[in-house]
């Protein structure tokens, strides 16, 4: 008896556990790494975060629902834009591009406005 009661108890925290991981992603659109810049736009913000070897972008929609244009692009120094576009409800991206000892140049974009954040984490 006592073994069931266990059991169902495990059960029950080991989904908690897995329950509560998307909703961590969704947070921050799927980045890895740590907020480190905030560019916001009319009824949106870009997120920058950026881990060891990484930067990410995410231009999330500040009321989500309705489909709007949003865009979100990174390009490192010395290399090409990494973008996402389209009509999205929630957010556009992740985009992620290598950046160890790089800096790098985010843009993003909404129906009503654009944001750039000019060469950051130099």
């Amino acid at each position: 008896m006592s073994l069931g009661v266990f059991g169902a108890a495990l059960w029950l925290a080991v989904g908690g556990v897995f329950a509560a991981a998307p909703r961590a992603a969704a947070a921050t659109g799927g980045c890895p790494g740590e907020l480190v810049r905030t560019l916001p736009l009319p009824g949106a913000e870009v997120r920058v975060y950026k881990s060891r070897t990484q930067v990410c972008a995410v231009n999330v929609a500040l009321s989500p629902g309705e489909r709007r244009h949003l865009s979100v692009s990174v390009q490192p120094r010395g290399g090409v834009p990494v973008g996402d576009a389209g009509q999205f409800t929630r957010y556009a991206g992740p985009v992620i591009v290598g950046a160890i000892n790089r800096c790098v140049y985010v843009r993003g974009s909404v129906a009503a406005g654009s944001v750039e954040s000019g060469w950051i984490l130099c």
